[in-house]
């Protein structure tokens, strides 16, 4: 499994537009080939966190590659965050424990 954290702040005033988008992406990203899942938080100081996850390293980047996802990566950098950083990890161990 690959998941990706994406961490970020937006700038001020954009909300709305960044909204737009990031529903956007809510409903393109579940199509993707070997996709697992995504979730996103906000922390109290404004930091956003996406944690997506993936079958394999192909999905994840036919995801990255996406033409759609692509203008929207680029709308982020020029439009959208103040910062973002982004973790690309490789799961070596799992563990669940679903109390029933």
């Amino acid at each position: 499994m690959i998941v990706t954290v994406f961490r970020s702040r937006l700038n001020p005033g954009i909300e709305d537009e960044y909204m737009k988008w990031a529903i956007r992406m809510s409903e393109l990203a579940p199509t993707m080939p070997g996709y697992i899942s995504h979730k996103g938080f906000v922390a109290p100081d404004g930091e956003r966190v996406t944690i997506v996850e993936f079958e394999n390293e192909e999905g994840q980047n036919a995801w990255r590659q996406h033409a759609e996802h692509r203008d929207a990566q680029k709308k982020g950098r020029t439009d959208f965050y103040s910062e973002y950083k982004i973790q690309v990890c490789t799961v070596d161990r799992q563990h669940e424990f679903p109390k029933k």
